[in-house]
């Protein structure tokens, strides 16, 4: 049995309380980055494959609409990765 990502269980519970260590987590498994704020709280999630970038405050619990769109950016990261794509 295929050991659950984190993509995996943040979909099946978008509302767990999830932090800024878990979006972390995520970034790595999927092949992204997460930036540090270089001040303030909103932390940066970055795709090579993607021109935007998504934005996450550092509050914990992360609020379900920044997870819901974590969740999003990282299903768009997925498709242009296996499609090849690349921003231009």
């Amino acid at each position: 049995m295929a050991k659950r990502t984190m993509y995996d269980k943040m979909s099946d519970g978008p509302n767990r309380g999830w932090t800024i260590d878990d979006v972390e987590t995520l970034a790595k498994q999927e092949g992204m980055e997460l930036r540090r704020p270089k001040r303030g709280s909103h932390y940066t999630l970055c795709s090579e494959h993607l021109r935007d970038i998504c934005t996450v405050p550092y509050k914990r619990p992360i609020k379900v609409i920044y997870i819901k769109q974590v969740l999003g950016y990282a299903r768009a990261h997925r498709t242009r990765e296996n499609s090849g794509e690349q921003s231009e």
